[in-house]
């Protein structure tokens, strides 16, 4: 039976591992923390006594590829499906987006948009202008920014301060002037355009540990091994044998092929520790291009109800979102709220001291909910992810890598190789389907992994067939 060493536990290195152990190899998983997840994992907070999650993920109906991860590992129905967006204004007026069953996509949203509130009927013009040129093909290599696609598109401020630098610019975690049109146009027609299916929102109801602790548990049953705690040294190829051996602080792994599904900071400081190969210094400067952006997440715990929606989208704060987990994660029977407001793509407000950036938040959260006011709060947790995700500027996929890596025998994953996808969880689960596929087609399997996307719908896939 073949050996697979894979270097990271997070979403990506996940994937690769379950995929290689259902389609018959021996899986020796890696993690340097105590846990798997990554950056999409949960932990018990000592300053409140409570598990939490480092930050709200959520996943899309178009995120094929961590749907059958989760359908492998047995998790799908742990997660929070819905097709609603509430967006709320200071002050508590709400307009609600999602599809009418009655329309085909791509204007299974329109009723819903047309009839909203937070949107001026310029606004509302602008947006349709804007979604009808993101149907046309946009090319990979455009070196526009998204600002300047807006502004060439006579984007309203009310539509761009309300949609794209909240709903989009939120989605892809950076600023407008920092996202690549194409990722832009790919979020637009996955989520609002090719068929409500694909713009579904689904979120855990369970801790993210517990969610990926399957994972764990669908390895062992195919014989494989999770050494959790384990740091890696370096890693050797030895070419007489045909195979790697892995140097961690506890000893040594040897097996016949290398998966590194490590972020690309932490792929940086394993460069060096790696044998020397024609493309290496290329690999080299792909990691060094890549940036990060900050998501930080407010957790607030009051003595009473401060509403009933799951889930909300804040106008016109620096707060975005909030996310009701008592009513997404019901398994808590918390006798009062228990909330997580969460913030995406700004440096500044992630460069705030603690209690500044509570104060803030708690604020901008009473202009929406005046219950905040007359409510206790019991406990309060602030989580800065400032390594959340990496940027995607017009140019990135010049020098986001392949899976192949300069070594034999060894396959790239994480989210910010080339997938097609900015960088997300279907883009981590994606590279290690990927990831799996090369090894398999390398070692004589005939196994495949990677799920296609969803197909457009309705007057969705006549254009998509004519675009072609």
């Amino acid at each position: 039976m073949p050996t697979v060493t894979v270097i990271g536990g997070g979403v990506a290195g996940m994937s690769a591992a379950c995929a290689l152990a259902e389609a018959g190899y021996r899986v020796q998983l890696v993690e340097r923390r105590g846990y798997l997840g990554g950056r999409a994992s949960s932990y018990l907070h000592p300053g409140v006594d409570e598990v939490i999650d480092n930050c709200q993920h959520v996943l899309f109906g178009c995120c094929t590829n961590l749907l059958s991860f989760y359908r492998r590992i047995r998790v799908e129905k742990k997660i929070h499906w819905t097709s609603e967006m509430t967006m709320i204004e200071p002050g508590g007026r709400r307009s609600q987006l999602g599809p009418s069953s009655w329309l085909p996509a791509p204007l299974h949203g329109t009723p819903k948009l047309l009839s909203a509130s937070a949107f001026t009927t310029s606004d509302k013009l602008a947006l349709s202008r804007a979604f009808s040129a993101m149907m046309k093909p946009i090319s990979a290599d455009s070196t526009e920014s998204l600002a300047e696609w807006l502004r060439r598109h006579n984007q309203t401020p009310g539509a761009i301060e309300r949609f794209w630098r909240l709903v989009i610019a939120s989605a892809l975690n950076a600023d407008l002037d920092a996202i690549a049109v194409p990722y832009a146009a790919k979020v637009i027609r996955e989520l609002f355009m090719n068929s409500a299916e694909a713009g579904a929102m689904g979120m855990s109801s369970v801790p993210l540990s517990d969610l990926y602790g399957s994972a764990k548990s669908f390895l062992e049953e195919r014989g494989s091994v999770i050494h959790l705690n384990t740091n890696v040294e370096s890693a050797e190829w030895n070419k007489a044998a045909s195979e790697w051996s892995v140097q961690t602080r506890t000893g040594t792994l040897v097996s016949n092929f290398l998966v590194i599904a490590l972020p690309f900071e932490a792929m940086q400081k394993l460069l060096p520790h790696m044998p020397h190969a024609p493309h290496y210094e290329e690999l080299a400067r792909q990691t060094d291009s890549l940036t990060h952006w900050p998501i930080c997440s407010v957790h607030l715990w009051f003595d009473r109800q401060i509403t009933d929606l799951p889930h909300a989208v804040l106008l016109d704060r620096e707060i975005h979102w909030m996310y009701n987990k008592s009513v997404l994660q019901p398994y808590r029977q918390h006798k009062g709220s228990y909330l997580e407001l969460v913030q995406s793509a700004s440096r500044a407000f992630a460069a705030r001291e603690r209690n500044e950036a509570i104060n803030q938040a708690l604020a901008e959260l009473a202009e929406f909910f005046p219950q905040v006011r007359e409510a206790k709060l019991e406990k309060v947790a602030l989580i800065k992810e400032v390594r959340a995700t990496f940027g995607v500027p017009p140019g990135i996929d010049q020098i986001r890598p392949s899976a192949k890596s300069p070594w034999p025998k060894c396959f790239l994953a994480g989210d910010w190789i080339a997938t097609g996808w900015p960088s997300t969880m279907e883009s981590a689960a994606r590279s290690g389907h990927i990831a799996a596929d090369e090894l398999c087609a390398q070692s004589g399997g005939m196994r495949r992994f990677l799920a296609p996307d969803l197909k457009p719908q309705g007057l969705m896939k006549l254009l998509s067939r004519s675009s072609e």
